[in-house]
């Protein structure tokens, strides 16, 4: 398993059959280990920490007769411990200038 944080959604306007209805996410993962696109049924967004597991774990979460050529799969969102926040980014007001 590896933890990273969703920068984007990947819109694809055509798939394969066989892929069931969900996400595909652009997650940077942790620790400078790079990108990469996992697929999510979660709902989870752009800013969020996530789980992510790849490979023959995450093809195993589907049905064995409909598998999708899926290999990496969110499978968690990490939720904040109690008493911190997380940075967020600051949005500019419409009176700023």
């Amino acid at each position: 398993m590896q933890q990273g944080t969703v920068t984007g959604a990947i819109w694809s306007t055509r798939r394969i059959g066989k892929i069931p209805g969900g996400a595909l996410l652009d997650v940077e993962l942790d620790h400078g280990e790079g990108h990469l696109v996992a697929f999510d049924v979660l709902g989870t967004g752009v800013g969020e920490r996530v789980i992510v597991v790849r490979g023959s774990v995450a093809a195993d979460w589907f049905d064995e007769e409909a598998r999708p050529p899926i290999d990496a799969l969110v499978i968690g969102a990490i939720d904040e411990p109690a008493g911190t926040t997380r940075p967020r980014s600051r949005r500019r007001s419409s009176d700023e200038s």
